[in-house]
């Protein structure tokens, strides 16, 4: 079983569009979750990613969720949308640097690792996130 762990800042934007895209691929032996390096637990994803969500057909219901041990130690793969992202999960949770990799580093691109913020834009700017995203999943 491959668990994989996507991570934010705040699990309401980047993250929970990650997860929703591979989520809806529904992939035999694969497990996925999001969190956020300063998320609060309980909060909704964001209206914006919302509505591309609902756009592009794809169900999914979302609390954010703050990271900690227990997530990291669910994971087989953590995907960062930053190198701070990863930065700050290599330092918090060292164990976990082997297994802790941005999300475009994983599929191996060498330059801009880090997925666009949508955070305080409008829909245009978060369907372009979701674009990108959609790209790497």
């Amino acid at each position: 079983m491959q668990r994989i762990l996507f991570v934010c800042t705040g699990n309401t934007c980047r993250s929970p569009l990650a997860e929703a895209i591979l989520k809806s691929k529904n992939i035999h032996g694969v497990e996925v979750k999001s969190s956020g390096i300063f998320a609060i637990n309980g909060s909704d994803a964001s209206t914006n990613a919302k509505q591309v969500l609902v756009e592009n057909k794809i169900e999914h219901h979302h609390q954010s969720n703050s990271l900690t041990n227990k997530e990291v130690e669910w994971a087989t793969l953590i995907l960062t949308m930053t190198g701070s992202h990863k930065a700050a999960i290599t330092v918090n949770f060292p164990a976990a640097a082997h297994k802790t990799y941005t999300l475009k580093e994983f599929i191996g691109e060498e330059k801009n690792l880090d997925v666009s913020d949508p955070f305080g834009g409008n829909v245009d700017v978060y369907r372009e996130t979701f674009k990108e995203l959609e790209e790497i999943n």
